[in-house]
């Protein structure tokens, strides 16, 4: 049964709203528990509830006749400030934030959720919303917006604490850059291998570029850190440069054809479930082919850069704290002579 109020009529006879609920929630279902009188009987408290009589209650014109206590201390018949008929009302009402929602949900077979998304969003139906109406997105839809929102901080996150061990290790600020200059490369790898097998940018694929932080690093580790020894020998720079990439590319190429071969069962799809976790699997196989390939170049020029550059700084701080300041020291032995004598 619906009761619809009538503003209009209800503003004129000074009934309010609040009061059509009231006399229609007390008439079918009686006070809530809160207000009932209750019934002392010996150790129990019985409540009390009134409402309307069963027999009458489904009678649709008794509620009508139902009377309505107005501003002014006079009662109003029902039917007089609202339309009360029969029919179904909603069987569950569902909110959010103490506010009632419509989940609208869809069949993504074929396409992906992104693609979903920006084909549903430019609907006419979605345009122009009411100011107290607002799209909210759920389920895998917020999944997806939470995970794009927060990878770039856990990102971020990685790449410092990589930046941060290295520079413990190597007890250097520059030297730790020639190794994280390896990381860019490992990225536009995974993408575009994404790009080539039609994958989409998820959740999976995500978590194998973060992966590849930590695979990347370690071969450039390895260049980077023979280098330095090479150095500490009393080799040049150029042949410290250029034995670190001869003598460590096979461990190299060993570590990075292990790990793609690994992951070729994932991409290809085999067993259960491999599916969604095959944009992983691709974006680490792409990204490392990629900083493989790039790192025994990009990975000794940027060493290179680097030494130069700090060897000069510390020629610079070495010239400059090994000048005496010889004005003072003659400006004392002139001053101290006379009394010597």
């Amino acid at each position: 049964m619906f009761i619809t109020p009538n503003p209009l009529r209800a503003a004129d006879l000074g009934v309010s709203v609040q009061a059509i609920a009231n006399t229609a929630f007390l008439a079918t279902l009686g006070d809530t528990e809160s207000n009932l009188a209750e019934f002392t009987l010996g150790d129990r408290q019985i409540p009390i509830r009134i409402q309307l009589d069963p027999v009458y209650r489904d009678q649709i014109d008794t509620l009508r006749q139902l009377k309505v206590p107005g501003d002014n201390g006079n009662l109003v018949p029902l039917v007089a400030v609202a339309d009360v008929a029969l029919g179904s009302g909603h069987a569950q009402i569902d909110r959010i934030d103490r506010s009632r929602q419509v989940t609208i949900g869809g069949n993504l077979q074929g396409i992906t959720l992104g693609q979903g998304l920006a084909a549903v969003n430019p609907l006419p139906a979605l345009q122009n919303l009411p100011s107290d109406v607002q799209q909210q997105p759920a389920g895998d839809a917020e999944i997806m917006q939470e995970i794009f929102s927060r990878f770039l901080l856990a990102l971020g996150t990685a790449v410092l604490m990589i930046y941060a061990v290295l520079v413990l290790l190597y007890n250097s600020f520059l030297y730790p850059l020639a190794v994280m200059a390896a990381l860019p490369l490992s990225v536009g790898g995974a993408l575009m291998g994404l790009l080539v097998t039609q994958k989409p940018l998820g959740l999976f694929a995500l978590i194998g570029v973060v992966l590849l932080m930590g695979l990347v690093t370690k071969n450039a580790i390895l260049l980077v850190d023979y280098a330095l020894i090479a150095k500490a020998e009393g080799k040049s720079r150029r042949q410290a440069v250029i034995e670190a990439g001869t003598t460590r590319l096979r461990p190299i190429l060993m570590t990075a054809i292990s790990t793609m071969a690994g992951m070729v069962p994932i991409a290809l799809e085999w067993g259960a479930g491999s599916e969604t976790r095959s944009p992983m699997a691709i974006a680490v196989i792409g990204g490392f082919t990629t900083s493989t390939l790039l790192t025994l170049v990009v990975v000794p020029v940027f060493f290179t850069y680097i030494d130069g550059f700090q060897g000069g700084i510390g020629n610079f701080f070495r010239r400059f704290r090994s000048t005496p300041p010889k004005p003072l020291y003659k400006e004392l032995e002139a001053y101290t002579a006379p009394t010597q004598k």
